[in-house]
């Protein structure tokens, strides 16, 4: 039993000129003595997809022991702290995905498991049908996040197979966002188009200073915990409109960027973090309950110089077995779980309900290639953060047989959100360890 004095509407916005900023859980948002699972506490899972290219270096991503002891690997090792919330799966295998062309169609058929030119006329990916039934109720359905632009093209298929993982529909991929700029007014600025919400932006300087005086007025009606959890949360906004702002004045008059969409930072690691640190904050007021984001394209080309790799990671990906490109490939694989997991940090200091909302979501690790060496789908690197709510028991390695669909895996986590699916790609059953 939960005992508040106040109750606010789980839906309680904070107003201002032209804008609306929404709020986390507040203890306020509870009624007197109701119990947790008849009010807002009782939380939606959130469901997470995040993919990165070129697979992994396998042996150093799949621990040698099953079960809760195993020792969190060389790859995954940054987000070791997230042991008792992650869940590594292996043995999978995507066998629509599997192709003549290494590239051109791994991005899109991650979360569909069935083949572009299937005639069954399924293809309506996971995220795409979790927003469906749990993504109703938010202000987006479901966000579709990304750093590249584009990606590469199968011959005989739509270029939406290399360059989009969510599909509503079995032929048309939903566009990436890339730039934080122009994300962040979707996600917390007013107006009927993209440019109205930034011509808002720029007359009232800010976001936040436009809702402070509904602020102040809120917090005089809240108990210690929710001002401090409102303080931090508006802080958290802050932050990122800094960011955004400091992004904006940037003086890019000496710098020659042909067609760079203004607000797009150049450095690499900043954007990940940024668009990262916008779908926490979607998450945490409850904008969305869905979430793709497409760490990098296949077929990059992009280089590693803080990691001390001058190699373009694609041909870096050719290893051919030889020891030394695999350390360096392992050491580029290893910095991106390093920035995922400041978004797992993120979302494990937010405060919600009786937990976190880590604890509350449902975060897919992976990619749809497993060597990249030889372009393959079997095994996959696929790992699971956050608990579902309870949904999710967290803390094990999962091993499974030879050909094990990944749409197990899929269908599983559907259901642990709380999607009704009886079937999904070319399922054969959930995997009900997870």
């Amino acid at each position: 039993m939960f005992i508040s004095k106040k109750h606010l509407s789980r839906r309680t916005v904070l107003r201002g000129l032209g804008t609306s900023v929404g709020l986390p859980l507040l203890d306020a948002m509870v009624p007197a003595a109701t119990a947790l699972a008849q009010t807002a506490a009782t939380i939606q899972p959130r469901l997470g997809f995040v993919y990165f290219p070129h697979g992994a270096v396998m042996e150093r991503w799949v621990p040698a022991a099953t079960g809760t002891g195993f020792q969190v690997s060389e790859i995954l090792a940054p987000a070791a702290a997230h042991k008792n919330k992650m869940t590594i799966v292996s043995g999978l295998r995507n066998k629509p995905a599997e192709s003549n062309d290494p590239h051109g169609i791994v991005v899109g058929t991650w979360l569909r498991c069935v083949a572009p030119n299937d005639p069954s006329g399924r293809g309506v990916t996971a995220d795409q049908v979790a927003a469906q039934q749990i993504g109703q109720g938010t202000t987006f359905p479901s966000i579709e996040v990304g750093t590249p632009s584009g990606g590469p093209c199968a011959p005989g298929f739509s270029c939406s197979f290399g360059s989009s993982i969510a599909f509503p529909t079995p032929d048309v991929g939903l566009p990436i966002e890339n730039n934080p700029r122009k994300l962040f007014f979707q996600l917390f600025g007013q107006g009927d188009d993209a440019a109205e919400r930034a011509a808002i932006v720029d007359e009232t300087g800010s976001i936040l200073d436009s809702i402070m005086s509904d602020a102040n007025t809120l917090q005089r009606k809240l108990g210690a915990e929710d001002i401090a959890r409102v303080d931090n949360y508006l802080e958290s906004v802050r932050e990122v409109e800094r960011r955004v702002q400091m992004m904006k004045s940037q003086d890019l008059s000496g710098v020659e960027i042909p067609a760079a969409p203004v607000g797009i930072p150049s450095n690499f690691e900043e954007h990940l973090t940024i668009l990262f640190d916008l779908i926490a904050l979607a998450y945490q007021i409850n904008l969305t309950n869905v979430a793709t984001f497409l760490m990098e394209k296949e077929v990059s080309m992009r280089t590693y110089a803080n990691l001390g790799v001058t190699e373009a990671f694609h041909p870096l990906s050719h290893h051919g077995d030889d020891p030394a490109k695999k350390e360096r490939l392992t050491r580029v694989q290893a910095f991106h779980t390093q920035v995922f997991t400041k978004f797992l940090d993120k979302l494990d200091n937010m405060q919600e309900g009786n937990g976190t909302v880590l604890d509350n979501s449902i975060i897919l690790f992976g990619s749809n290639m497993s060597n990249s060496d030889k372009h393959n789908q079997d095994p996959l690197p696929s790992a699971i953060f956050g608990l579902g709510g309870g949904n999710i028991r967290g803390g094990q390695h999962l091993a499974y047989a030879q050909d094990t669909p990944h749409a197990n895996l899929l269908l599983t986590l559907l259901n642990r959100a709380g999607v009704q699916a009886e079937s999904f790609g070319d399922a054969t059953g959930e995997l009900t360890e997870v």
